[in-house]
């Protein structure tokens, strides 16, 4: 059995674990990276980054499909070929995959164990034939899709988002289970892309956003030919020559749906079953893993970060993880997570942006709040464009502070960033009421929304004796 000493020991490669092992070498730690699975992780392999390449495949044939609304006619109808698809999903991967290879990070400095990682002590880690000693822990294990306890399941031929995108043929019809980000995101791309689609909720799509929002999506996805089922009971599953077939319950009525191909997107679990936590005396549940606001574990030597600790399961809270621990364990500051400005992104068309807590949350929080939207509608941008369809809420304090927005329209994601900016330095509406925008662009809308605020002042009848008054000098 080989013996390491180490300063920090990270098990996991996904997007967290990399971030930690990359700037930790680089400030002159010693690292050992463990990794079993591909370098990446989820993110890489077999989310974000094959998921937006799907959603752009999905997204061009749409344009082209609806083109004459640009006044181009004659343009060929769009058919989708799935094993240029799935190569095309691959050459992206390709393309980003050396940024996150054993061989850069052995460049860097790092120490890069391919083996399954776990603890047999609170200090120590084994990996193949590799007894790791470090001085700090980073577990940064990520997350796998959970699988429902459906009857007949485990009979059944299913995918994954960690399989659907080696999909070379189109499904005839694909049903989905779960209606959160993935579910969506996908449901809508196989539509664009000319598939028949059934999405099966059992509660409401996209629960943890503003239901306002969330209409809007909803409404698109119909137009787009889904169709959705939700508050649904799935009763059985089962597969036979014709396909899949889901049995449901809904209002005390039975209802029966058939499909070619069937995809999960149920909800995701932390990668917990292989690292002995308890060896380590490390506190979790059968879910995720405990840590404190600096992500220690209740083994102090040992930080959990990213999707294991089954918080904010994005790759940007991954990262944002990273930095805190590196911070703690390198430096010994006293560094905090503040979820404050901590943003999500569902990448459906049009997408939905979010930072801050929603009104539901603010309400359950009793904080007191107001409400200033403006419309998608009227935004000259969007007008040309055609992409009038959303709108921008944002949840001020008493005194104009930004508290929160939420952008449900074009390029939402990319719209964001400035409101995530104002919450993160308190900034209030008469900031993003003073910046000069480029006309014509969708980020106007961030203007126009805070100019709103102002409205009920600026034409006030107070404002007009003003003006009135002032114009006799």
């Amino acid at each position: 059995m080989n013996i390491i000493k180490t300063d920090l020991c990270v098990i996991g490669a996904g997007s967290g674990g990399l971030s930690v092992a990359a700037g930790a070498v680089q400030m002159g730690a010693s690292v050992v990276l463990i990794e079993v699975g591909k370098m990446g992780g989820d993110c890489l392999n077999y989310g974000c980054v094959p998921s937006k390449a799907t959603i752009s495949v999905a997204r061009t044939a749409n344009t082209i499909r609806h083109a004459d609304t640009f006044a181009i006619v004659n343009q060929p109808k769009p058919v989708v070929d799935y094993h240029k698809l799935a190569e095309y999903v691959q050459q992206v991967i390709a393309k980003i995959a050396p940024n996150d290879s054993v061989e850069r990070f052995t460049k860097l400095g790092v120490q890069v164990i391919q083996a399954t990682g776990g603890f047999i002590d609170p200090k120590t880690v084994r990996a193949g034939d590799n007894l790791i000693k470090a001085r700090r822990f980073v577990v940064a294990t990520g997350s796998s899709p959970a699988i429902p306890p459906i009857p007949g399941l485990e009979n059944c031929t299913y995918y994954t988002n960690e399989t659907i995108f080696n999909l070379t043929e189109q499904p005839k019809h694909l049903l989905v289970i779960g209606g959160g980000p993935i579910g969506c995101e996908l449901a809508q791309a196989y539509l664009l892309m000319g598939t028949p689609v059934s999405l099966l909720e059992a509660a409401t799509i996209l629960p943890k956003d503003d239901p306002e929002a969330v209409n809007v999506i909803r409404d698109k996805l119909i137009s787009n030919g889904l169709n959705l089922q939700e508050n649904i009971k799935i009763i059985d599953i089962k597969q036979n020559a014709q396909g899949i077939c889901i049995v449901t319950e809904k209002a005390g009525q039975t209802m029966t749906f058939t499909g070619s191909h069937l995809l999960l997107a149920a909800g995701r679990l932390a990668n917990l079953a292989t690292l002995n936590l308890a060896a380590a005396n490390i506190a979790h549940t059968t879910r995720a893993i405990t840590v404190d606001s600096r992500l220690r574990t209740s083994n102090k030597k040992v930080f959990a970060i990213g999707d294991v600790i089954g918080s904010y399961q994005f790759t940007h809270a991954a990262n944002y993880h990273a930095g805190i621990v590196i911070r703690n364990a390198l430096f010994h500051l006293p560094a905090k997570v503040n979820y404050r400005a901590m943003p999500w992104v569902t990448y459906t068309n049009p997408e939905l942006a979010q930072v801050g807590p929603t009104p539901a949350m603010l309400a359950a929080q009793n904080i007191e709040h107001q409400t200033i939207i403006w419309p998608f509608a009227e935004n000259d941008r969007a007008i040309a464009s055609q992409q009038t369809t959303g709108f921008i809420k944002v949840q001020l304090d008493k005194k104009g502070k930004i508290l929160a927005a939420t952008i449900v329209g074009a390029n939402a994601g990319e719209l964001l960033t400035p409101w995530i900016l104002a919450i993160n330095k308190s900034l209030k509406i008469k900031d993003m009421a003073e910046i000069v925008i480029p006309y014509p662009t969708l980020s106007e809308v961030s203007k126009r929304v805070a100019g709103r605020y102002f409205l009920p002042l600026i034409t006030s009848n107070k404002m007009k004796r003003l003006v009135k008054f002032l114009q006799k000098f």
